[in-house]
């Protein structure tokens, strides 16, 4: 297995690596002098940044700009494509942002990844690089993240329900455990967040839900784990998310 810093970063424009990572891995804060395009072409991976909780199925990736304090760790087995990126083709050198993966471009990234770190520019390998680069900007994003907030209070009631999304604590009682009252604790939420506490609840779950859905787990048993009082229930609710039942999501 190799890491980033047993590559020489500054060769290429881009630099691309595979890993295999175990259930339970947790790569600890840090960060990385250029843009990281994270992709698992096998597995569930979440991504947490100071202000962004990201959950990145088989089927999307994340583009981390340089310089961005992040943890990765992986629900399940783990096979993690990274790209790394000169900070002249990024875009927008300050978001965190998801993206769709199409099957060209997961073909481009696996054909990248086996390159030597001082690939041709001028020949087929470069040519490669170029194309995926294109392809990238070309892909559009998807809504499998949510903000995080800069009070600490709040981000330890955040940081509990990532941890147990089916905790079905109200405002009364989280607002409780933090010593803030329920008027306090609802403006500040909003203030910081640009949502409700229950909408943002709702996201925390239908992205554990993609989760646990990509990892093979059944709809029943996914819409109780998360905190639904039915499957009836979740699948309305991840329909109305995402445009289609959780049945179509997985068949794809």
């Amino acid at each position: 297995m190799k890491h980033s810093q047993d590559y020489p970063l500054k060769a290429r424009p881009m630099i691309g690596l595979e890993d295999e990572y175990p259930a339970g891995f947790i790569d600890p804060k840090h960060c990385h002098e250029r843009a990281q395009f994270l992709y698992a072409s096998a597995g569930v991976m979440s991504v947490v940044t100071p202000r962004t909780s990201f959950v990145i199925p088989p089927q999307r990736a994340v583009w981390l700009p340089a310089g961005m304090m992040h943890e990765v760790s992986c629900r399940g087995p783990v096979s993690l494509r990274t790209l790394y990126i000169d900070t002249a083709h990024d875009t927008d050198p300050h978001s965190c942002r998801v993206l769709e993966v199409s099957d060209f471009l997961k073909a481009l990234i696996l054909e990248v990844v086996k390159f030597p770190s001082e690939y041709d520019l001028q020949g087929r390998e470069g040519q490669v690089a170029w194309l995926l680069l294109d392809e990238i900007r070309r892909m559009p994003s998807a809504p499998y993240h949510v903000p995080m907030p800069t009070d600490p209070r709040l981000a330890r009631v955040c940081g509990a329900i990532i941890e147990s999304p089916a905790d079905n604590r109200d405002i009364d009682a989280w607002s409780s455990r933090i010593g803030m009252s329920r008027r306090t604790f609802t403006r500040a939420f909003r203030q910081e967040l640009g949502m409700s506490f229950a909408l943002w609840r709702q996201q925390v779950r239908l992205m554990e839900a993609v989760s646990l859905l990509a990892a093979g787990r059944s709809i029943t048993s996914v819409a109780f784990d998360v905190g639904y009082e039915s499957p009836s229930a979740f699948t309305a609710m991840f329909h109305r998310a995402f445009g289609e039942p959780p049945s179509v999501y997985v068949s794809r």
